[in-house]
């Protein structure tokens, strides 16, 4: 039995969960394993998107979501290679967990559903496919190594949900600002989900100067009522020469939250020589970055987000609890999703 979920993996064997074309989904758990029963998927922005892009309509796109998850036994999507995270309870817990999870614990995980064992068992009845949250019936299976959080009792699920998808932006940019003195700081996409975390993180780090980039006006009018930054810039992130032009002095530090491929060049363009960008987004093209930055003899330091740092599920809920300006983004989402 491995922690790393080895045992799961149905084929190719001896390749990690998340490199698996399929995984075991039985719902008995192994010694170390937690059982949970799904109630709802968050797929990541950049998944959801290109898959409505694919499929456009909304039955379409909920037979392409369980398609992916018959096949593969997890929701893995094979164009973006992301896939998101899920909100359930604790079904059953193996002798050998040291997750301290119990049976009856409502949690979301915050492990990648790419690597996460996923039955399905309703064919998403209740899912129109038009959101990224899906709520469904099935179980789920978190490894000795997986991560998940017990959700609070002070935050709406769903609200709680959208946050933890994104939790591990706010938590690695508040470590990267602080590690300067007063830094400027450009958030591409600073309208988003994990955008308007970073805003409020950097913020809190001690950032001399907020911008927040935007592609449409209706998005700069809603963080600019909520002053998450200093000013905001409205651009296409994957037009580099508009990107520069937009926010005019290069930055410090750059932080890419936007969900569509392209943005590379024109975070390297936007950020100073010694100056780090850090990249969040599952769009992101490693190779586009790296030659672009050889290409411009950009002299920075770029940072792959992983979606982990020690604590970083507390901090964003943190940042919700504390920064109205969040709150208000993060609920009007959410009405807007669930067409309230």
């Amino acid at each position: 039995m491995s922690s790393y979920g080895l045992h799961r993996v149905a084929e190719p064997v001896g390749v990690l969960p998340q490199q698996a074309q399929r995984l075991d989904t039985s719902p008995e758990p192994g010694p170390d394993e937690v059982v949970v029963d799904v109630e709802c998927l968050n797929l990541d922005a950049a998944s959801f998107r290109q898959l409505r892009e694919q499929y456009g309509d909304g039955d379409a796109i909920r037979n392409a979501v369980l398609d992916i998850v018959r096949t593969r036994g997890k929701m893995h999507n094979p164009v973006t290679g992301s896939g998101g995270m899920l909100l359930g309870a604790v079904r059953a817990v193996g002798p050998q967990s040291p997750l301290g999870l119990k049976p009856g614990d409502r949690i979301a995980t915050l492990v990648s559903l790419t690597l996460t064992p996923l039955l399905i068992t309703d064919d998403l009845v209740k899912w129109d496919g038009t959101s990224e949250q899906v709520p469904c019936e099935g179980t789920a299976i978190l490894f000795g190594r997986s991560i998940a959080a017990v959700l609070p009792g002070d935050i709406p699920e769903r609200l709680a949900l959208s946050v933890l998808d994104v939790c591990g932006a706010p938590a690695l940019t508040d470590r990267v600002v602080r590690r300067r003195s007063a830094p400027s700081v450009l958030v591409l996409g600073g309208g988003g989900k994990s955008g308007s975390l970073s805003l409020a993180a950097a913020r809190r780090a001690g950032a001399g100067k907020l911008i927040a980039l935007v592609p449409s006006e209706g998005e700069a009018k809603s963080v600019r009522e909520v002053g998450l930054a200093d000013s905001v810039v409205i651009a296409d992130a994957r037009d580099p020469v508009a990107v520069a032009e937009g926010v005019g002095d290069q930055v410090d530090v750059t932080i890419v939250c936007v969900d569509v491929p392209g943005c590379e060049h024109g975070a390297i363009l936007a950020t100073a020589d010694g100056g780090t960008i850090v990249f969040f987004s599952m769009a992101t093209s490693f190779a586009a970055a790296a030659l672009g930055a050889e290409g411009l003899a950009a002299d920075v330091e770029m940072i792959i987000g992983n979606g982990y740092v020690p604590g970083h599920a507390a901090f964003a809920l943190d940042l919700l609890r504390t920064e109205p300006g969040v709150r208000q983004l993060f609920e009007a989402r959410e009405r807007q999703t669930s067409g309230a």
